[in-house]
This record gives C-alpha cells, structure tokens and sequence, in this order.
C-alpha cells in the first residue's frame, strides 16, 4: 500500500510539475475551509427550526365529555 502512494505522488509531481504543486494544494485548502463554512452555515439554519417543533402543543379544542 505505501509502495502506492509514493508512486501516486511522483506521478502527480511528474504530471503538475513542482511549481504548480502548491498553488494546487492552497485551492484545495480553500475549497475544504469553504465547505466546512458552509456545513457550519447549513447547521445553523437547521436548529432553530427544530427548536419549535419540539415544544408540545396545547389542543385547540377541549376534549368532548364522555357519559
């Protein structure tokens, strides 16, 4: 397995070359910090909307009397 992923990384070097390496690493980056944000985002929005639906509800009508 590690025989792999040193023959992947010297294929990406050789297909990049060694100066495109970093600003390909520093996109990646970004894009990752820009997807946490936006999960971040997401859960925030998705809380207070189950905050309310977890309340009971009183009924809107008395129950009817029984005989």
């Amino acid at each position: 397995m590690n025989e792999w992923v040193i023959v992947g990384i010297v294929a990406i070097a050789v297909i990049f070359g060694a100066t495109k390496l970093p600003e390909i690493a520093r996109n990646l980056g970004r894009s990752s910090g820009e997807f946490k944000k936006g999960l971040k985002e997401g859960d925030a929005e998705e809380a207070p909307k189950a905050a309310p639906a977890s309340q009971p509800t009183e009924p809107t009508d008395p129950p009817a009397p029984q005989s």
